[in-house]
This record gives structure tokens, C-alpha cells and sequence, in this order.
């Protein structure tokens, strides 16, 4: 336990070397803040991919028409290719093995009333399924059935923020709203965590979408759910037998890249966990080399100091002060300097990462942080390794004979 007189023997030579503090204490607080900025920055963005994907299944197709790019069997190229009610049954019909569900989606935007409020939402006619796509919680009533399906019914599922646009703090359940020229019954009110824009979304029956535009069949888009046993790799083998299945029966070359799309979310999240992996490792590679550097420059600034405190060193010994006393009067003057300037450092970093969270969000880096134990942990060892970079020097200045310390210039 170090006395009273020697901890103010130590906060005196601080005060007295202002410099000399200042270059330990700044290597030390600057490494650390780019440890902290570098971890939180790579954690934002892992959070950014972690919201786009997370708000639908991942085990999914978005079939998308397109128009041909190439003639083929007669046909000539900038073909409008459409999807309809034969292709969701085909599909259906010739993969049942591989999908655990399939659901068509037409997209469009209404104007949507209740008595005296109105607003404009996107509203989507879709397939039962559809809810397991989205991954959609029912907070009251139901979402739309087989039964709908089958009657075309003017049945409507509501998303939270409709609710609250239109019906004052009226429950909407019941209750009958205008979306477009017609009239459906509101049977469920859902909340989705995908944000706010997924809950201004109206959903409706495709079959009913379908009889209201002249009783056509057209579909927008096709989603299919695949069962998530068949893998990674059987994925990609489904995503291109269903192309192929998809241009040989709409006489599309299979060459053509534009006829028809295929958005594989499976295919996306694995790439962006590859990328977020990258992401992290290079995130590491300099937060490691920052904390050499850190750890090289504490190292050079305590030989430097050591060397400039020989004829001090002489002194003490000529009084009296052992080996152990001097090598522990440096290194707990060394450990003062980087546990201050190192949590500074931190405590900064944090601080940084906080006030600049949703600024960042533009940049695709949603929420950045740093985990409190990481950063300790990350700290100390710099602190560690500081003082033994500063043992070294130490112990040899200790090791000096007094004369030859005091002939010393």
C-alpha cells in the first residue's frame, strides 16, 4: 500500500511534466475512443441489416413480372410479362414439396374514409399466407380467411396507425370504411414491427381486388414460402427451377435476365451476413492495431520518460529508495495516466456513439453501440499492456547504480 507522501509525490511530478502526461494520457484516450467508434459503427450496421431483414420471413420468393429483353419462339422482345391466378395454382401444384405457403400481392393506393377523416394508404390484396410473410400480429379481430377468399368479401384488416389516422380513439373493429368506391368492414386491426410505414397498410382479399378491377386475374407479384429444411442450397435450386418453370410457360428465353424476377431473401441474408462478417473482421483488424499502436506509443513515451528521470532515479537510490521502490513509484505514475486518460477516452467514445445514434441512420448506421463490458475489458487490457510496456524500461532504470545515474546527463 502506498503511502500518503508517496501518492503526492506522484501527482506532483504529474503537474510538474504537463507534456509528458499529456502524450501518455492523449495515446492512451484516442486509442480507446477508436476502439469504441470503430466496434459501435460496425454494430450499427449489423443493426441495419438486422431491420431489413427482420421485419419478413427469410425463407422467401418475390416472383416479379418484367418485360423480355430477347424474341423468342415468335414472340418479340419488350413483351409485357404478366402474372395471374394460374400461375399462383401452377406454382402451387408443381413445388408443393418445397413451399410451406404461397400467397399472391397486388398493390395499390386509395384514398381510405371513415365519416369525416380520410388519408391515403397503400392497400394490398393478399392470400391468408400472406400474414406468415409479414410476420403480422393481430391485435384485434382476425386477418383475412379462406372464406374471404373464396367469397370475394369486403373484409378489411387495418394496421394500428389507420386506427389512430381515422376513428379518433373510436374502436375500429366493426366498423365500415370507404377505400376507393367501396365499402369493406374492418375485421382486424394488426401491429407490425417494421415501423410505422407498415402499419398505415390496408389488406383485403386478392379475390375481391380481382373482382372490383373488372374481374381480371392479374397478379402484381407471387410469394413463396419455402421450407426451411430444404437449406441454403436447395433454395438457390428452387429459385431457379421456379424460373425456368415461370419463362418456359410464358415462352421467355431462359437466357432473358429481364422477363421475370426472382427477389431470393434467403440468397440477400446470406450475402449480407457474409458482409456483415467482413464487416467485423476488419472492425477487429484496426481496433486490434489501434490498440498496438496505443500500446507502442506508451511503450517509446515511458522510455523516454525513464531515461529523462535517470539522475532522479540516482538520487532516490543514493537516499535509501530500493530496486522495487523506484520500479513502483514509475509504473503507478504510468498506471494513473492511462486508467484516467484511457475511461476518459471510453467514456467518450460512448458518449460519441449516443449523441450521433439516429444522425448516423442515413448512413446505414442504425443505433450504433458498444457493449459496456467489451469496453472495459478492451480498456484494461490497454492499461495492461501499457504498464508492462512501461515495466520494462523501468526495471532497467532500477537496476542503475547510483553513480553512475548521477554522472548522467
Amino acid at each position: 500500500m502506498l503511502s500518503r507522501d508517496t501518492w503526492k509525490e506522484i501527482f506532483d511530478t504529474i503537474r510538474k511534466n504537463k507534456l509528458r502526461t499529456f502524450l501518455t494520457g492523449f495515446t492512451m484516450a484516442i486509442g480507446i475512443l477508436i476502439v469504441v467508434i470503430l466496434v459501435g459503427f460496425t454494430n450499427g450496421l449489423q443493426n441495419t441489416f438486422q431491420e431489413f431483414f427482420g421485419d419478413d420471413s427469410t425463407n422467401t420468393f418475390f416472383i416479379f413480372p418484367g418485360r423480355t429483353s430477347l424474341p423468342y419462339k415468335g414472340y418479340k422482345s419488350q413483351r409485357r410479362i404478366e402474372l395471374d391466378n394460374s400461375d399462383l395454382e401452377d406454382l402451387s401444384n408443381n413445388f408443393a414439396l418445397f413451399i410451406d405457403y404461397i400467397t399472391p400481392r397486388i398493390i395499390r393506393s386509395s384514398n381510405v374514409s371513415y365519416k369525416n377523416e380520410s388519408n391515403n394508404y397503400t392497400n394490398r390484396a393478399v392470400a391468408p399466407s400472406h400474414r406468415i410473410n409479414e410476420k403480422t400480429i393481430m391485435m384485434k379481430g382476425r386477418y383475412i380467411n379462406e372464406l374471404d377468399i373464396k367469397e370475394k368479401t369486403k373484409n378489411a384488416v387495418i394496421g394500428r396507425l389507420v386506427e389512430i389516422d381515422l376513428f379518433n380513439g373510436e374502436d375500429a373493429l366493426g366498423k365500415f370504411i370507404s377505400i376507393g368506391n367501396s365499402i369493406f368492414k374492418v375485421v382486424g386491426i394488426y401491429q407490425d414491427d417494421g415501423g410505422d410505414n407498415e402499419e398505415r397498410i390496408i389488406y383485403i382479399p386478392y379475390t375481391t381486388r380481382q373482382r372490383i378491377e373488372k374481374g381480371n386475374d392479374k397478379l402484381n407479384e407471387i410469394i413463396i414460402g419455402f421450407k426451411p429444411s430444404i437449406g441454403y442450397a436447395g433454395a438457390l435450386t428452387l429459385e431457379k427451377n421456379v424460373t425456368r418453370f415461370l419463362k418456359d410457360k410464358k415462352f421467355i428465353a431462359r437466357e432473358d435476365r429481364s422477363g421475370i424476377f426472382v427477389r431470393n431473401l434467403a440468397e440477400e441474408l446470406k450475402q449480407t451476413q457474409q458482409l456483415a462478417t467482413v464487416l467485423g473482421f476488419i472492425a477487429l483488424f484496426f481496433a486490434v492495431g489501434t490498440i498496438i499502436a496505443g500500446i507502442i506509443g506508451v511503450s517509446n513515451i515511458m522510455i523516454f520518460v525513464v531515461k529523462e528521470r535517470t539522475k532522479e532515479i540516482g538520487i532516490r537510490k543514493a537516499l535509501g529508495a530500493t530496486p522495487k521502490m523506484v520500479i513502483n513509484t514509475i509504473l503507478i505514475e504510468a498506471i494513473t495516466i492511462t486508467t484516467l486518460s484511457g475511461f476518459s477516452g471510453m467514456l467518450l467514445g460512448i458518449s460519441i456513439l449516443q449523441n450521433l445514434g439516429e444522425k448516423l441512420e442515413d448512413y446505414f448506421i442504425k443505433n450504433p453501440y458498444i457493449d459496456l463490458g467489451f469496453a472495459v475489458s478492451a480498456t484494461i487490457v490497454l492499461i495492461v499492456f501499457g504498464t508492462i510496456a512501461g515495466y520494462v524500461p523501468a526495471k532497467r532504470a532500477a537496476r542503475i547504480k547510483p553513480i553512475v545515474a548521477l554522472r548522467d546527463e
